[in-house]
């Protein structure tokens, strides 16, 4: 009975090992090759998380390939079997989807491990970022809707409507045009900044007169994480038809000023030498601009600026916070009377 069963199933047999030995190989590889990508990772749970996002996906299609391939040998009825074959079918279809999707994200985690925002100088990271990011989003689009189409077209009425309406395609595609134009100019410009870049993860920005950092690109909107923890969502077509400011457009360094108001008789070498002293005690300045000079005078004081620069915005903004405390503490314990003072004289005449 056993070898007759064998010999008249052979061929399912024969697929269904071959089948087993290709998921096993699979997963094998799968494994090995993320191992020896994050092997000097030393966050397990990350390395753990990317094998699950693998190994999943590819066991259930490994076993609804199985029971696509031997269903017939359990069921007899013809109708009960083609609604099996048809679910299992579309069950091969998204999951197959899953894999796909999951390679990609697990893709594009492997490559960024290479690129840390946190560096000082994160130009090409954040360059690396946001294309892959962007990338990743089309990728896993497309995915979805050729997954979504080729289940609904498993479906025998939905296939014969669509063949119904290939006639009024060209109408139907004017008119929905039209209706989506502004969602379609938006993911265009979400395409758009990813091959341009003129903006990119971590970047330094002012819109609408607020300033922050871009946290999230997308396909249709932008992510800015403004100073004070809000967020700020921006259309994508802002960044490619108004006009902004981006600090770190070709570099993360950057240069700041503070200005301090003198009396005339202000001492400005004294002056000059404290300064360049309180940014070499400081481990925010970068090494590279320090420069006092008078911008300005006026009937009553001279101003001062004091240029500074530091790797990134932050530490820029907090050095010129302290440089600026520093120098008033000083004018006033060592140069209390060259602070800005008001001068009145009075001429009287002498009666004789």
């Amino acid at each position: 009975m056993v070898n007759i069963f064998f010999e008249k199933h052979l061929e399912s047999i024969v697929l269904s090992l071959l089948l087993i030995l290709a998921g096993i190989a699979a997963l094998f590889l799968t494994f090995k090759l993320i191992k020896n990508k994050v092997k000097h990772f030393k966050d397990k749970p990350f390395q753990l998380s990317l094998i699950a996002k693998a190994a999943t996906p590819i066991l259930l299609l490994l076993i609804f390939l199985l029971a696509k391939l031997n269903i017939h040998h359990f069921i007899e009825s013809e109708r009960l079997l083609s609604v099996s074959n048809h679910m299992l079918t579309t069950l091969t279809i998204i999951t197959g989807s899953w894999l796909l999707i999951n390679a990609i994200r697990i893709t594009r985690k492997i490559i960024l491990l290479r690129y840390d925002l946190s560096q000082k100088n994160n130009l090409v990271a954040r360059k690396m970022h946001t294309q892959l990011k962007i990338i990743e989003r089309i990728i896993i689009f497309i995915i979805i809707f050729i997954a979504l189409a080729a289940v609904l077209m498993t479906f025998d009425s939905i296939k014969r409507v669509g063949i119904s309406l290939f006639a009024s395609a060209g109408i139907a595609g004017l008119v929905l045009g039209l209706a989506a134009q502004k969602v379609i100019g938006s993911v265009l410009a979400g395409i758009q900044l990813a091959i341009t870049q003129p903006i990119r993860i971590d970047d330094v920005v002012i819109v609408e007169s607020e300033w922050g950092w871009i946290e999230e690109i997308t396909l249709t909107y932008v992510v800015v994480r403004l100073w004070d923890k809000r967020r700020l969502v921006v259309p994508s077509t802002y960044f490619i038809e108004q006009p902004f400011q981006n600090w770190t457009r070709n570099s993360s360094d950057i240069l700041g000023s503070v200005f301090i108001y003198a009396d005339y008789t202000i001492p400005v070498n004294d002056l000059r030498d404290k300064f360049n002293q309180l940014l070499k005690d400081n481990e925010l300045w970068d090494g590279k601009v320090a420069n006092v000079q008078v911008t300005n005078s006026t009937n009553q004081s001279l101003e001062l600026r004091f240029l500074m620069s530091a790797a990134d915005s932050p530490s820029l903004w907090n050095l010129r916070t302290y440089i600026r405390e520093k120098l008033v503490e000083y004018l006033q314990h060592e140069h209390k009377s060259k602070l800005p003072i008001s001068r009145l004289h009075i001429n009287q005449e002498v009666k004789p």
